[in-house]
C-alpha cells in the first residue's frame, strides 16, 4: 500500500486531493485537528485527529503508516484575520510546519507537496504572474506561506527533504460527484457568497469596487477548479519521486474573470435572480491577479480540465444547492 499523509485533509482543497489520491491507487492518511476542517470530508483512507505541533502524536502517525510523502494543506487562510491576529498565523502555519518537517526528518520521509499561494507575490508588478515575479507579500497570511517556502529550501539543503511548492490562485468549484465542496465559516470566497445570495441564504452580494482599470470596472481574478488543483498536486508528487528535484510552480488557468462575470455566471447556471450591491474598494485589493502557469504545464504535463467559468460555477452550484 502506498501511504501519503495529507495534513488539512478535512479541508476544502485537501479533501479533494484525498479523493484524487485514492482514485489513482494511493492511501491517504488525513491528519487534521478539525479547527476549521470537516470530519465528514475525510471519506478516503484513514483519519487521525491531532495537531501538527504535538510531536508525540505526529511521530506516532509516521511510525504507524511509514508514508512515502506528505501533502501539506493544513493552515489558516483568511487575509483579514491574519492582519488582525498575525501571531495566530505564524504559530499555526509556520511553527506547525517546522514541527511537521522535523517529524519527516526523524522518520525518513523526504517528499513534501506544499500548498502555497499567489499571496506570496503581493501586489502584482505585471500580469500574468510567473514564478520569476518578486515575492513581496502584503499581509501575514502571504508572509507565513513565504516563510514556509524559505524553510523548505533550507530543509532541502540541510536534510535532503525535497519539496514541490504549488502557488495557486483562486481555488473554486466542487467535486463533480457532489461528495465534497467548499464550506468555510465565515465564508469569504466570491463564488460561494454569490451562490448563497442566489439561494436566498443572504440578502445580497457585495462588489468591492467598480472603478478598477478593468473592462467592467470590477476586480479580475484567476479561478482554478479545485479538482484541477488536486490533480496538479499528485503530478507534482510523482515528478518529485521520480526526479528528486525541488520546485516551485504557479497553478491557475491563465484566464481572468471579473466579479461581475462571476455574478452573471451564477445567474445563468442557477436560473435565479440575485441582488448585487456596490461597496468601496477594500485596501490592498489589486485590480488583476492572473497566473502564468505555463511552467506547470510543461514540467508536470498539467492541463486544466475546467477552463470555462460556467463549468466551474456549475459544480459549485450543484454542491451548494444540495448542502446549504
Amino acid at each position: 500500500m502506498k501511504y501519503c499523509i495529507v495534513t488539512g485533509g478535512a479541508g476544502y482543497v485537501g479533501a479533494h486531493c484525498c479523493k484524487e489520491l485514492a482514485a489513482v491507487g494511493y492511501f491517504p492518511v488525513v491528519v487534521d485537528n478539525l479547527s476549521r476542517g470537516h470530519k465528514q470530508f475525510a471519506k478516503w483512507g484513514a483519519f487521525r485527529e491531532g495537531d501538527l505541533r504535538d510531536h508525540a502524536f505526529l511521530d506516532a502517525v509516521f511510525k504507524e503508516f511509514l508514508p512515502e510523502a506528505v501533502f501539506h494543506f493544513a493552515g489558516y487562510t483568511y487575509v483579514g484575520e491574519s492582519v488582525e491576529k498575525p501571531l495566530l498565523y505564524y504559530n499555526n502555519n509556520v511553527v506547525a510546519t517546522i514541527s511537521l518537517l522535523d517529524a519527516m526528518r526523524e522518520n525518513a520521509c523526504n517528499n513534501i507537496i506544499f500548498s502555497s499561494t499567489a499571496a506570496t507575490y503581493g501586489n502584482p508588478q505585471y500580469t500574468p504572474i510567473d514564478e520569476k515575479h518578486p515575492q513581496e507579500p502584503i499581509n501575514p497570511y502571504g508572509q507565513s506561506k513565504l516563510f514556509i517556502e524559505k524553510i523548505l529550501e533550507d530543509y532541502d539543503r540541510a536534510y535532503g527533504i525535497k519539496y514541490s511548492a504549488l502557488r495557486y490562485f483562486n481555488a473554486s468549484g466542487a467535486d463533480e460527484d457532489g461528495e465534497i465542496g467548499e464550506e468555510h465559516d465565515p465564508e469569504t470566497h466570491l463564488i460561494p457568497l454569490v451562490i448563497q445570495a442566489a439561494l436566498g441564504k443572504r440578502k445580497n452580494v457585495k462588489i468591492f469596487g467598480e472603478d478598477y482599470p478593468t473592462p467592467d470596472g470590477t476586480a479580475v481574478r484567476d479561478y482554478v477548479h479545485v479538482t484541477d488543483l488536486a490533480t496538479a498536486h499528485i503530478k507534482a508528487f510523482e515528478r518529485l519521486a521520480h526526479t528528486g528535484e525541488s520546485i516551485s510552480l504557479n497553478l491557475g488557468t491563465g484566464k481572468g474573470t471579473s466579479v461581475l462575470e462571476i455574478i452573471e455566471s451564477v445567474r445563468r447556471v442557477s436560473g435565479r435572480p440575485l441582488e448585487a450591491v456596490m461597496a468601496e474598494r477594500r485596501a490592498g485589493d489589486p485590480p488583476v491577479l492572473v497566473a502564468d502557469s505555463s511552467a506547470a504545464g510543461k514540467i508536470l504535463d498539467w492541463k486544466c480540465r475546467y477552463n470555462d467559468v460556467d463549468a466551474i460555477v456549475k459544480t459549485a452550484w450543484n454542491w451548494h444547492s444540495k448542502n446549504l
